[in-house]
C-alpha cells in the first residue's frame, strides 16, 4: 500500500500522507513517496495549488521510533561507537531535501494539519508554504529535549529568534490557536470549519495562472534562500546526529529498547528523566 496517495482534482493536486495506523510517522519509505507526489504536481500544468493533509486521527507524529528507537526494523539511526557523522548526515540531509520538495515546490503547497504535527511531522509542515490548523491540534519539536534537532530549521525562519528558541529550549507543543498567534501558521479554525477554509483557499489561488504562482514563490523564497538557509539546514542535521550520539542521545535510545519508545518519550515529554545520570529524577526533581 503506497505510504503517500496523490490525486489530481481539476486544479488542485492532492497528497495525502497514509500510514494512519502509526499517525502517519516517518519511516524510509515515507519521504521519498512525498517527493515523488509533489514531483507529480509539478510536472502537471494543470495543477495549480497543492493540498498536503494526512489520513487517519493527524497529519503526522514524527519520525516512527518503534521503527527507529526501539531498533524494531532495519532504520537504526543510532550507530556503533565511534560513529560516523557524515554517513548520519548524509540519511538525514537525504530526508531534510526530501521535505523540502514542498519548499521548492513550483506550486504553492497549502497544508491541512489536524491531530498532530509534531517532531518530523512538522518539519514536513513547516516545509509548506500556507499552513491552517484544527484550533485543537497539536505542534511542536519535543526532540529537542533529547535525541533531536529540527533539520529543516523553518521553526526560526517562521517565528523569529526569541519565539523559536521558546519552543526549542522547551519542546513544548501548542495548539493551532496559540501557533496562529505567534505567527508560526497562518489560520487555525475549528474542525468543522477546517475543510472548507482550507478549499477556499486553494479555490482562490487555483484562479491564479501558474507561471504567476511560480514566480512569487520564488521570489520570496529566495529572500529565506539569502538568509542563509541552506547553511543553517546543514548545521541543524549535523546537530541532529549529535543529539542521537552524545551521551544523553544513547541513553535515550537505550531506555527506548528497555521500556519501550512510549514510555521514554513520555519521561522526555514530561522531564522526570535525567539523561545524563541516566535515571529518573528523584521527588524533589532536577537540582
Amino acid at each position: 500500500m503506497s505510504k503517500v496517495l496523490y490525486e489530481k482534482d481539476g486544479r488542485i493536486g492532492r497528497i495525502t500522507l497514509n500510514r494512519p495506523e502509526v499517525l502517519n510517522a516517518i519511516d524510509d519509505e515515507l519521504p521519498r513517496e512525498l517527493a515523488d507526489a509533489v514531483a507529480r504536481a509539478n510536472g502537471d500544468h494543470g495543477v495549480h495549488v497543492i493540498m498536503l493533509s494526512g489520513a487517519g486521527r493527524a497529519f503526522s507524529a514524527g519520525y516512527d521510533l518503534a521503527y527507529y528507537a526501539e531498533a524494531n526494523g532495519t532504520g537504526n539511526v543510532t550507530q556503533a561507537m565511534p560513529w560516523d557523522p557524515m554517513k548520519d548526515y548524509a540519511f538525514m540531509k537525504g530526508n531534510t531535501e526530501l521535505f523540502m520538495t514542498l519548499w521548492r515546490s513550483y506550486r504553492p503547497v497549502i497544508c491541512k494539519v489536524h491531530g498532530f504535527a509534531v517532531a518530523g511531522g512538522s518539519d514536513i509542515a513547516l516545509c509548506s508554504d500556507i499552513i491552517l490548523m484544527e484550533d485543537a491540534a497539536e505542534i511542536g519539536y519535543m526532540p529537542t529535549r533529547v535525541w533531536g534537532c529540527p533539520t529543516t530549521a523553518m521553526w526560526v525562519y517562521r517565528l523569529g529568534a526569541e519565539r523559536a528558541k521558546r519552543m526549542l529550549f522547551t519542546g513544548d507543543r501548542i495548539t493551532g490557536t496559540e501557533a496562529e498567534r505567534l505567527g508560526l501558521i497562518y489560520r487555525a479554525a475549528p474542525p468543522d470549519k477546517l475543510d472548507r477554509e482550507a478549499e477556499a483557499l486553494a479555490a482562490r489561488m487555483a484562479t491564479v495562472p501558474v507561471n504567476q504562482l511560480m514566480m512569487q514563490k520564488l521570489m520570496i523564497n529566495q529572500a529565506y534562500e539569502n538568509m542563509g538557509l541552506e547553511t543553517t539546514q546543514m548545521m541543524a542535521t549535523v546537530f541532529d546526529g549529535i543529539t542521537r550520539h552524545s551521551p544523553e542521545g544513547l541513553n535515550f535510545k537505550q531506555r527506548a529498547e528497555s521500556v519501550g519508545w512510549k514510555q521514554a518519550v513520555r519521561e522526555r515529554d514530561q522531564g522526570s528523566y535525567d539523561w545524563t545520570e541516566n535515571r529518573p529524577f528523584d521527588d524533589e526533581g532536577p537540582r
